[in-house]
């Protein structure tokens, strides 16, 4: 490709290079430019003070990465045109690009029951209107239309190089040392097979130690009792900031922030000029603004809440094997806040159960294809004597507590 290409440099990569045309010109759009401001682990800086990292240095990282893993599997005679390349790479640019505040902990909260792909795509499609169809073949590889499977496996499935920034990149600056794979080796490996993505046999054990580092990291990391009660009070206090807006009240924040206060939306509105450009005005810093401000509340429930995050005063958070609701011990806890409170109809803002799951590699969904010596191809979990039935193919599923700190 003719032009200049501009380099960045990554802590976790190294130099990354920059190729002009389509993927600069997503790279300079404001929207994607609004992901320095997401912080890509939301609050696990609460627990894990270094990872304050941004999901525009993961989009980065994971462009870094397909251009690495396309070049790969040309070295192995795989064709792919310099178009597709192109495309592959701004696909896994802006996957994460209709990410909300906070990354996963508002998911859903802030355009309700709409997933962040859901919303990457209605950008990318509002994106390639601008850039007069220079998206077309992204948004096919990203939907997984495109007749080359393999390139939409790159993108979304079990071993893809999303997955593969984000476990470097979190592992880096959260300090956890058990995400550290060993991503170049994996991309080494990798190849294709009929149509779809596989992994040279020589690779396989790279493979199961980033199975089993993705398993460790979600609960050292991404599901910490911590962080995840942290991600319980942000959403209680989104929960009441809205429920007062809509009873009329008037609440300090951004002009996007207080459009999606007093209104609720779905992925019918996705096609809508000004939801997206509502949403994508939207950064954490909004969000923090707000809280600072909504402290100060006359509303008792949303000013307790909001204190609560701002001096770390977080809610304690117990993992149990089996549900706790409706537990003795649970209606005990009930009574016991209800006292502390002197109500009962907010009672739910300071004390909650729920559920989380990981789960370390789905049978169901899209198999790891390990090509062997003679050409034949096996899932890993198969083949692998390190990947447990029970730890590897069921949900581990954990319930819990969450308890406002009223002390």
């Amino acid at each position: 490709m003719i032009g200049v290409h501009k380099i960045i440099n990554d802590p976790v990569h190294g130099f990354i290079s920059i190729p002009p045309g389509i993927i600069t010109k997503n790279i300079e759009h404001p929207w994607f430019q609004r992901l320095r401001d997401i912080k890509q682990l939301g609050l696990t800086n609460l627990v894990y003070p270094g990872a304050t990292h941004s999901r525009l240095s993961h989009a980065l990282g994971a462009m870094h990465l397909m251009r690495d893993a396309i070049a790969v599997l040309r070295s192995k005679g795989i064709i792919i045109t310099i178009e597709e390349e192109e495309a592959a790479a701004a696909a896994i640019l802006l996957h994460d690009i209709g990410h909300g505040p906070f990354s996963h902990a508002l998911e859903n909260n802030i355009i309700v029951g709409v997933s962040h792909e859901e919303i990457s795509l209605a950008l990318m499609r509002k994106m390639n209107d601008m850039f007069s169809g220079g998206l077309d073949l992204a948004i096919q590889i990203f939907e997984g239309t495109y007749h080359k499977k393999f390139l939409h496996q790159l993108v979304s499935g079990q071993l893809d190089v999303d997955r593969l920034d984000y476990l470097k990149r979190d592992s880096f600056f959260s300090g956890v040392a058990e995400g550290m794979i060993g991503l170049e080796r994996i991309i080494k490996m990798l190849t294709v097979h009929d149509n779809l993505l596989a992994i040279e046999h020589k690779g396989i054990y790279s493979v199961e130690k980033f199975l089993i580092s993705r398993r460790l990291m979600y609960w050292q990391v991404y599901l910490h009792k911590t962080v995840l009660a942290a991600e319980r009070l942000l959403i209680n206090i989104f929960k009441r900031a809205r429920f007062l807006t809509g009873k009329g009240e008037e609440l300090a924040g951004s002009p996007s922030i207080r459009f999606f206060l007093l209104r609720e939306f779905s992925a019918d509105f996705l096609e809508s000029d000004e939801v997206l450009g509502m949403f994508t005005a939207l950064d954490d810093t909004d969000i923090m603004a707000a809280i600072k401000q909504w402290q100060n509340s006359n509303d008792f429930t949303l000013s307790l809440l909001c204190k609560m995050l701002i001096i770390r005063k977080l809610p304690k958070l117990r993992l149990y094997n089996e549900p706790i609701a409706d537990t003795p011990y649970y209606i005990r806890e009930c009574e016991r806040i209800k006292g502390l409170l002197a109500a009962d109809d907010i009672l739910d803002y300071f004390i909650e159960s729920g559920e989380v799951t990981n789960k370390g590699y789905d049978l169901y969904k899209d198999e790891i294809r390990v090509v062997m010596e003679g050409g034949r191809v096996e899932d890993i979990y198969a083949i692998s004597d390190m990947l447990s039935t029970r730890a590897f193919s069921q949900i581990t599923k954990k319930h819990f507590i969450c308890i406002a700190n009223l002390n």
